[in-house]
């Protein structure tokens, strides 16, 4: 913490001498109130419609002033933005905030003043050259900002630099060029003729479209509360099992991004793999937590849990494309399983991945019967089990994903095995016999 501290502190003080030093630079200084006050207005707009890309706005604005007014008044306008934070921010996050910032504008400037960026009037007689230069600032900009973020990641939490860009900056990259491109666009609307007014027509329409965007999220954020309210109620039944859906879904996550799925049906497999198993919440209490073997009419009732799980998410219109994933996870591929007895490419592509991560998460969780499985050997289980319970080439790909993005286990605090002998759970590959993979041939139920 105490590097960290220093790390902030000296940020700081060098975004004070490069703003104070900046400010004397300044000749225009009508065109730069004008911009700070477009960057106050876009900054406060941001931080209420914009909590997922919050630098949207901030990059058009930060862009467009290169050419408008020249890279030292980019400087003063970025300060700007440091006045319009979210509230309940820290202190100390909120100094290192503004002065990353104007750490970056200032960079940006310096790349835009080398690669000969014209500003003002003679942006207009050199469009490319403005272009290149703007575009060369832009990406500089995200690059330092990129930079001091990831070593605050660095000394606060120790991620490393690599991971930070990998996953939090190289994902930004290519919108928040974008954005900057608008910047340019807004410069030489300014300049040529419409003045403040370039602004509204630029960024209006920019904001109207992250409003939509936020009632988007907002959206999906309902949705979500909506299916965890299902997960609830159903693990609830069973201490065993609880996170046990949650751990699903993230686990089809990985290998749906290994396996370079789209966005939707990344969202889509991720859905299904929190749900997979809410049918349940029709399976009574007394047959689920039943510490002996189950007769005919329980194995039936457990054996409906997808057909129920169906019926309950049926209605609800943004989960259509989950129902064959819920309803068929426990096929196998040789076309032993269950409700339909379908095998290989005949079961739906995103039942194949759940049941592979659906019964690993199971093997490596502790159970009333018995302690968790290690990963190692669990992973060999699903590696024996290929080509009779699971799609070989998924269960090389998961098995890919686990060894080398690691897997988070059951919670520590999951309660310890308490000797019942229980043989009804339907993800459980051991159960059946007494030697963990051969004994899956008897089939989850």
């Amino acid at each position: 913490m105490r590097m960290l501290r220093l790390f902030v502190g000296a940020i700081v003080l060098a975004a004070v001498v490069v703003f104070a030093v900046s400010s004397t630079f300044v000749s225009d200084y009508g065109r730069v109130l004008l911009l700070c006050a477009y960057m106050l207005v876009g900054g406060s707009l941001r931080s209420r419609l914009d909590q997922q890309n919050r630098t949207s706005l901030d990059t058009v604005i930060l862009v467009a002033v290169y050419p408008l007014a020249g890279p030292a008044a980019a400087v003063v306008v970025s300060a700007a933005n440091s006045l319009v934070q979210r509230r309940g921010i820290p202190l100390m996050k909120r100094a290192f905030n503004g002065a990353q910032f104007v750490l970056s504008a200032a960079v940006g400037g310096l790349v835009y003043d080398l690669a000969g960026g014209p500003v003002g009037a003679p942006i207009l007689e050199s469009p490319q050259r403005m272009v290149l230069a703007g575009t060369l600032a832009c990406l500089a900009t995200l690059v330092v900002n990129a930079l001091l973020m990831s070593t605050v990641l660095l000394l606060d939490q120790g991620v490393s630099p690599l991971k930070s860009m990998r996953y939090a900056a190289a994902p930004t990259l290519l919108p928040l060029l974008g954005y900057g491109c608008l910047g340019l666009l807004l410069a030489v609307v300014w300049i040529g003729g419409m003045g403040f007014a370039a602004g509204l027509l630029i960024l209006v329409p920019l904001v109207v479209a992250r409003w939509a965007l936020s009632q988007y999220e907002a959206e999906k954020q309902a949705q979500a509360a909506t299916m965890r309210a299902f997960i609830e109620v159903v693990e609830a039944k069973d201490l065993y099992t609880r996170g046990h859906s949650e751990r699903v879904s993230a686990g089809v996550g990985l290998l749906g991004k290994h396996l370079q799925l789209s966005a939707d049906r990344q969202t889509a497999l991720q859905h299904a793999g929190l749900l997979h198993d809410v049918g349940k919440v029709g399976v009574p209490t007394s047959i689920i937590r039943k510490p002996g073997r189950l007769d005919d009419s329980e194995m039936n009732a457990i054996r409906l849990h997808p057909a129920r799980g169906v019926e309950l998410i049926g209605n609800i219109p943004f989960l259509e494309e989950v129902k064959s994933a819920v309803l068929h996870h426990h096929e196998k591929y040789d076309g032993t399983g269950y409700p339909a007895g379908l095998s290989r490419e005949n079961i739906p592509y995103f039942a194949r991945i759940i049941g592979i991560v659906d019964a690993f998460d199971c093997l490596t969780s502790t159970r009333s019967y018995r302690p968790a499985r290690s990963v190692d050997e669990t992973l060999a289980i699903l590696v024996q089990d290929k080509t009779t319970h699971f799609d070989p080439e998924l269960v090389d790909a998961f098995v890919e994903v686990i060894r080398s993005q690691g897997w988070k286990a059951a919670a520590a605090d999951q309660p310890a095995p308490d000797g019942s002998v229980q043989a009804i759970d339907h993800d459980d590959l051991s159960l059946g016999s007494s030697g963990g993979a051969s004994g899956s041939a008897a089939g989850p139920v």
